[in-house]
This record gives structure tokens, C-alpha cells and sequence, in this order.
């Protein structure tokens, strides 16, 4: 709301998405989630999407060649045994959020 560092920009995780979340888990819970539930939510998602691609237990291979997968939060690449998380970028002006990408 401060009006002296407007534009803002800055990246940030799918704004829709997390809102989305944040109300089934308040429905379902009768309490909104902390950080850790929204990246378990993900990780389950991570493990289900794996297990689609090959059996678990050569799992460490999916990690070895490039992939994509789309969480709750974002979009996630998985190269060379590293995860990535592709964030989305905002700006606020005018005291509104502006999604650009």
C-alpha cells in the first residue's frame, strides 16, 4: 500500500493458485495452511506424477533427465538431480496486482 515504492515488481509463486488452495484447505480444515502444507501438497503431486512416469523404484533416474511438473504453486523442472521452481512475476500499482507473467 505504500504508494512511494510503486511499481513494485517482484516474482513470487501462481497468486490464483494459492488463494485456490488456501480456501479448500480452510473448508476442508477449518484453518488456513502454513508453508510446509502447500510443498507436502506438491510433493504428493511430485511422487504421483513419478510414479506415472516409471516404476518408483528407478525413481533417481526421473531426476537425471529433464522434466516438468505442474504443482499447486507452480511449475517445477527437474534436471540434472536438481528441482526448480518456475515463479510467476507481479508488479503492484495503483495498490493492484498485476500479474505479468
Amino acid at each position: 500500500k505504500e504508494k512511494s515504492v510503486q511499481p513494485l515488481y517482484y516474482p513470487s509463486i501462481n497468486k490464483e493458485n494459492l488463494e485456490s488452495f488456501n480456501k479448500k484447505f480452510f473448508k476442508e480444515y477449518n484453518t488456513y495452511p502454513n508453508h510446509l502444507s502447500l510443498l507436502s501438497y506438491d510433493l504428493l503431486g511430485l511422487i504421483y506424477y513419478l510414479s506415472l512416469k516409471t516404476d518408483l523404484q528407478n525413481v533417481e533416474n526421473l531426476f537425471k533427465k529433464k522434466n516438468s511438473f505442474k504443482g499447486k504453486i507452480g511449475v517445477f523442472d527437474i534436471k540434472d538431480n536438481k528441482i526448480n521452481h518456475r515463479l510467476n512475476f507481479y508488479k503492484i500499482d495503483d495498490g493492484k496486482i498485476i500479474e505479468i507473467f
